[in-house]
């Protein structure tokens, strides 16, 4: 019998989400970044920008890593995780889009999310993300 997932070990579970959306974005990999949702996700971006759905996700990624996130990358860090419940919790991060060779977020790609997360067959997905830009 194996043990009983602890607060502790959800939260590091937790504080991992944005590393697997972070690994799909240096690929540019739709898929990989879509994965990382749930069927029924939706994904809120700056410019109205509205997309539901694991599979809208996908190709809407797939078409932003074509055309203007082609070769960006994104970085992100957790500022806090709050438990729900056993199976739910939100996580807010703060981070952005890195162009070129920069190691640090210019202002006007700088933005805070929210993540809704929701834990399926014991892995932790997104089921609903937003992001607003953190420049003033």
């Amino acid at each position: 019998m194996s043990p009983t997932p602890t607060a502790t070990d959800d939260t590091t579970a937790i504080g991992g989400v944005p590393q697997r959306i972070i690994a799909a974005w240096a690929r540019n990999d739709g898929d990989a970044f879509a994965e990382v949702f749930t069927e029924d996700a939706t994904m809120i971006l700056p410019g109205d920008i509205f997309v539901t759905g694991r599979e809208n996700i996908r190709t809407f990624m797939g078409m932003a890593y074509a055309g203007p996130y082609k070769g960006t990358r994104v970085t992100g860090a957790p500022v806090s995780v709050k438990l729900l419940g056993p199976d739910a919790a939100v996580l807010v991060t703060r981070g952005g889009v890195l162009t070129g060779d920069e190691t640090e977020v210019a202002p006007e790609r700088a933005v805070r999310a929210t993540w809704v997360l929701a834990k399926q067959d014991g892995q932790w997905l997104i089921t609903a993300y937003q992001n607003t830009p953190a420049a003033a």
